[in-house]
């Protein structure tokens, strides 16, 4: 799966109690060769790792930790290194098993508990700022899910809609002397009222930015009959065929795409000013985490790839290097800034990641505090 599918349903599934013990596994991988080379062998060395665990723990029992590497396995087997994109983590009990490929790096790790670890997938879904486009004729109406590089068609919440097409009626056309316009036709607004109730719907389960593409009177005519598309952040007027690919949607839309960041962007270093201003603001990965452990902050705004290890002491984090990295301190903390992340996104804060060096001096992560 990638991130688009952790929905806030499905998320409290994963975080829900499981039966001792639910096996968690992380490592980066590389999406082309020939670092990815190095992905199957990194891979082999943490199942090993895995059943090492599972063998000497003596809260698992034998036959539940067979069941346990059987799912493991049949989940590596299962991975498709085609796919990899920055990092994997593949969920385990002895009852089931997720793969997950992420678009943000996690580090090499393997953890036993009664919970499934989680903060790599919502920090990577967080960073993928997913969307939703709908593309809209006067008989069709599609609904896209995507990300900055990808998209793929949904199908939920009724979509995709085709409109039911009525044999012409030459009595009707006898009586008003013309077929009727598509767009005045009583038949299409009630299509694009149906249409209107789905994406409500879809946006009511998983809010998502929402962009529009369509022609100008289709575009309009939803507008006039419906509630959905007022909150859109952008519009590509242009037709929108049943026939259309996620490459082709992707490329229509990206002039919206990169004026919705550059607005999003600005509006994010106005919300930091503003915060300066009042003496709301912390700057720097230790006061960002104090700030989010004490709930105080109300938007956390983060650089896309950033990332750094740290060791926690005594109510501060102190970065630690690769080199001087301690497998064994369990103080040390190799991927704070996606557990940072959740604990933000927990609190009810806002998180959003910004343009690299854009917080670079105020330490690559920035919030805005509530008080």
């Amino acid at each position: 799966m990638d991130t688009d599918a952790l929905t806030a349903g499905l998320l409290q599934e994963l975080r829900a109690a499981k039966p001792y013990p639910a096996l968690s596994l992380t490592m980066p991988t590389h999406r082309r060769a020939p670092d990815n080379a190095q992905d199957a062998v990194r891979l082999r060395n943490l199942v090993a790792a895995a059943g090492s665990r599972l063998d000497a723990d003596p809260r698992v029992g034998r036959e539940t930790g067979a069941a346990v590497k059987q799912q493991l396995d049949r989940a590596v087997a299962e991975t498709d290194p085609r796919r990899a994109l920055d990092s994997l983590v593949i969920l385990v009990t002895a009852d089931e098993y997720q793969i997950w490929q992420l678009p943000r790096t996690a580090p090499e790790r393997v953890v036993l508990s009664d919970t499934y670890l989680t903060r790599n997938l919502v920090a990577a879904k967080a960073q993928a700022r997913p969307f939703w486009a709908l593309t809209v004729s006067a008989d069709h109406a599609a609904l896209f899910s995507g990300t900055g590089d990808a998209a793929h068609e949904e199908r939920i919440g009724g979509f995709p809609l085709a409109a039911p097409h009525e044999p012409p009626n030459p009595q009707r056309e006898e009586r008003i002397g013309d077929t009727p316009s598509t767009f005045s036709d009583e038949d299409t607004r009630q299509f694009l009222r149906t249409v209107d109730e789905k994406l409500r719907g879809v946006l009511a389960t998983d809010p998502r930015p929402l962009y529009l593409v369509g022609l100008a009177p289709a575009l309009a005519m939803l507008d006039e009959v419906g509630e959905s598309t007022g909150a859109a952040v952008g519009r590509v007027t242009k037709g929108a065929p049943a026939d259309t690919t996620p490459g082709g949607l992707l490329t229509e839309l990206r002039p919206a795409l990169e004026s919705r960041q550059n607005q999003f962007a600005a509006e994010i270093e106005g919300k930091l000013d503003e915060a300066r201003g009042r003496h709301a603001f912390a700057g720097g990965l230790d006061e960002v985490w104090a700030a989010v452990r004490e709930a105080r902050a109300g938007l956390v705004a983060v650089e896309e790839h950033y990332q750094q290890t740290v060791r926690a002491a005594q109510e501060h984090l102190e970065p630690v290097s690769a080199d001087a990295l301690d497998p064994a301190d369990e103080t040390v903390r190799e991927d704070v800034v996606d557990e940072l992340v959740e604990a933000a996104l927990d609190s009810g804060a806002d998180v959003v990641f910004v343009a690299d060096d854009s917080l670079k001096e105020h330490g690559r992560i920035a919030a805005a505090l509530r008080y």
